[in-house]
This record gives structure tokens, sequence and C-alpha cells, in this order.
């Protein structure tokens, strides 16, 4: 499955800007950008102490954009998530740590088969302490690489979210036509995922320390 069949899977979709359910106390939250959205989210959900992902655009100037309008370029948006975890038993340190592993933070275009700047990698802090933490993850994903990391670390700004029609797209059963014929979401989603050659990429990359591919 190629970017331009992941758009028109998407092109019927409506967005609107959510503010999201509120989080309780012992909730917090950290934004990043890793490509594909809907990668992002399934990766993530399967990280213990993290409670729920939510796909999204963030970044750019333009008020509460279509996905459409974020793919097409020009609104500054990247396709981010927000992550919302309990760090009781996840800490940011670990987060950060997974998402460098998680991705390929040396390529400025993109991510695997997705290019353009909605699909580069990207971190979003909240505040000072955050900021540090994401260095240190970025100084250390450079070291044990050897390479230069790309990925800025940049001030949080308004979040939108993406519509139902995205959120937890990876396990959806809903039927959606594709040009391999009818598939449920999930199915699609695997289809994309594999052709895109994310995770063998990841693997390629991280081995043994990439935290949600098969090895």
């Amino acid at each position: 499955m190629t970017h331009s069949l992941r758009l028109a899977l998407a092109a019927s979709a409506a967005f609107g800007f959510a503010a999201g359910p509120a989080l309780s106390q012992a909730q917090e939250t950290a934004i990043v950008a890793g490509g594909c959205f809907w990668c992002v989210e399934a990766d993530f959900e399967k990280m213990a102490g993290v409670a729920e992902v939510y796909s999204g655009f963030t970044g750019g100037t333009v008020a509460n954009p279509s996905y459409e309008q974020v793919t097409d370029g020009g609104t500054g948006h990247y396709e981010a998530a927000r992550i919302i975890y309990d760090p009781a038993k996840v800490s940011y340190d670990q987060l950060m740590y997974a998402f460098f592993r998680s991705v390929n933070p040396t390529d400025p275009g993109g991510q695997f088969c997705d290019r353009g700047d909605s699909y580069r990698t990207a971190i979003f802090v909240r505040n000072a302490a955050e900021r540090r933490s994401a260095e240190r993850a970025k100084a250390q994903a450079a070291a044990d690489l050897g390479q230069t990391i790309v990925t800025p670390i940049l001030d949080a700004g308004p979040f939108y979210d993406a519509d139902a029609y995205h959120q937890d797209y990876y396990k959806q059963g809903d039927l959606i036509l594709t040009r391999f014929g009818p598939r449920s979401k999930a199915s699609a989603y695997k289809l994309y995922r594999d052709s895109c050659g994310r995770d063998q990429r990841v693997r390629d990359l991280w081995g043994n320390a990439a935290p949600f591919v098969n090895h």
C-alpha cells in the first residue's frame, strides 16, 4: 500500500479540533511526530503505562487543519501523536528512548515510504524538564547510531486531534474499499505498514534495541 493509497483511504474523512478527555491527576502527556500517525499510535499503545494515544496534527500555523491540507503541504503541521501516560508506570525518559528507536531519526525528508514535511520526526516539549529529557534521548540516539540525528525538539503548541476515522485505525474492523478489494481498516493498515517497510527499516537501523518490532 503506497502513500497515495493511504491518502485515498482517508479522503472522505472530516476533521475537527478535539481537546480529548480530561486527564486524571495521575496522567501526563507527551507529543511526538514519527511519520504516519497510525503507526506511532499503534506502537505506543503497546507500551506499559500508556493509557491512550491520539492521532492528530501539530507544529503548524493553520487552525483545525484537514488531513488533505496537512499532507498536501503548506500548513507547517506534522502528523503527530498525543501520548497519555501514567508517570508512575512509565517515565518521560522511557518514552523518549522508545520513540527514537521506533523511527529513523536520521531522515530529514519524511519517514520510510511517506515523504514530505508533514511526515518528518519531531518532539514537542511543554517545559524545561521535558526538553532536557528529550535532549538526553537525542544525544544517546546519536551516540548509539554514530550518526547525526535530525529530529528537532520544538516547543509544544496547539494539538488538533484527527477525527474518529483515524483514531485506533490499526485495530478497527470497519470495512473500506482498497485496491485489493474490501478490507477492514486493521487489514488495510497492516498492508500499508508492511509495504511501506517501516518495521524492516527500524529493525535494520536499531536491531534488538527497536522496542516495537519483532526480531
